[in-house]
């Protein structure tokens, strides 16, 4: 008897989870303006962020002033030419020219080889070439600069290995020689490690956007006063709302992962299965995550400001997603620990591009999952607070 009243109190739970998530499936499907938007963000971000945002550094426009205008120095702008990081923009006969190049823009950086260059190759002098770098972009600079200085270093070899030729004394050796080798992206693309971080950014941005108004819609319609004279109970409540934007969440990480594979040529090396997991993981933590705003301000508008600026700043700052956390300042080090996607992005970074698994990713796993569990004890107190 007992065992058949605790069977019919759960089927009616289960009912009225039902119910709910029903209830909000409709108003989403009703609500087609804000159905497109949360399936169309992570298209427009893929695309966005995967083209626009890259650390590649290819085709830097170069200014050059070849003062020597020798076989030689010529020799020296066909390795500039001939590389993919280099493009030569123009010629120049002056330094006013190169400043006003480097002003407007039209270069990132200027060569200017001086007049001396080719005789002081043959005499087997050292000569200085000048580089310029726009300190304006300080990163890109630094690395044209840093590519430039790595053409030089190529030409001076050739430069001592053909004069050893000329004097009979045998090809020349490099006494040690440099091996580079890059594991897990070889090609050293900057997609194939942006394209994990743009799936933790849509899932936190449609997250948080979606969520952070569902309660707080009950408030304002006044639709909340009818709920709660209802047999429904809080869990039942939070639960049901959010399973539609999992499904939608869950979708949206589908297309991301998609996109990534067929338009950025981006493979999963290891388990997808665990892939998927780890993202309804950090999924749930975000929804709650809305909700939890939802439910505490009690305005959509204002609710879904904050779920942006809270969600979507720290995710793209903080996370390690463009700027590498070790560079940061140790304070800051120490603020990126409270950041989820810190951890989510580790774990999709580690599944996308090393193959690994738990036994390695385990510890990011279980804060992703502290995350998730504080999220979703924090929204149910919250609400049940506000019902006090």
């Amino acid at each position: 008897m007992a065992l058949g009243i605790k069977q019919q109190v759960d089927t009616m739970n289960i009912r009225r989870l039902k119910a709910i998530a029903k209830k909000e499936f409709i108003h989403v499907i009703r609500d087609w303006r804000s159905l497109f938007l949360a399936l169309a963000i992570p298209i427009i971000l893929i695309l966005l962020y995967g083209y626009a945002l890259t650390l590649d550094l290819r085709h830097v426009p170069t200014a050059v002033w070849d003062q020597s205008r020798t076989n030689v120095s010529r020799e020296l702008l066909t390795l500039f030419q001939s590389s993919p990081y280099f493009s030569i923009k123009g010629y120049y006969s002056s330094y006013r020219e190169i400043e006003q190049t480097l002003e407007r823009g039209n270069a990132m950086i200027a060569i200017i080889i001086p007049s001396d260059f080719s005789e002081k190759i043959k005499s087997g002098k050292r000569v200085a070439i000048q580089v310029i770098g726009d300190g304006s972009d300080a990163n890109t600079s630094r690395l044209a600069v840093g590519y430039a200085s790595s053409v030089g270093q190529i030409f001076a070899l050739n430069v001592i290995a053909k004069e050893m030729l000329l004097q009979g004394k045998g090809e020349f050796k490099e006494p040690i020689e440099l091996v580079q080798r890059s594991w897990y992206n070889p090609d050293l693309r900057s997609q194939n490690v942006l394209v994990p971080g743009i799936i933790a950014l849509v899932m936190i941005v449609v997250a948080a956007m979606l969520t952070s108004v569902t309660i707080a819609r009950e408030w304002e319609t006044g639709t909340m006063e009818q709920l709660i004279s209802t047999p429904l109970r809080g869990p039942e409540l939070i639960i049901g709302k959010v399973i539609p934007y999992f499904i939608i969440g869950m979708t949206d990480v589908a297309i991301a992962v998609a996109m990534g594979k067929w338009i950025f040529r981006v493979p999963i090396v290891g388990n997808a299965g665990l892939l998927f997991a780890m993202s309804a993981l950090f999924l749930t933590g975000a929804l709650f995550f809305g909700i939890t705003l939802s439910i505490t301000l009690k305005s959509q508008v204002l609710a879904s400001q904050i779920a942006i600026v809270a969600g979507f700043l720290p995710t793209l700052i903080l996370s390690g997603f463009v700027f590498a956390i070790e560079n940061m300042p140790i304070p800051i080090q120490c603020i990126t620990f409270i950041v989820p996607a810190r951890y989510f992005i580790a774990i999709l970074r580690g599944i996308y591009l090393k193959g690994i698994g738990l036994e390695i990713l385990w510890v990011d796993a279980l804060f992703l999952g502290v995350y998730t569990l504080i999220m979703i004890v924090r929204a149910h107190k919250k609400f049940q607070f506000k019902l006090e």
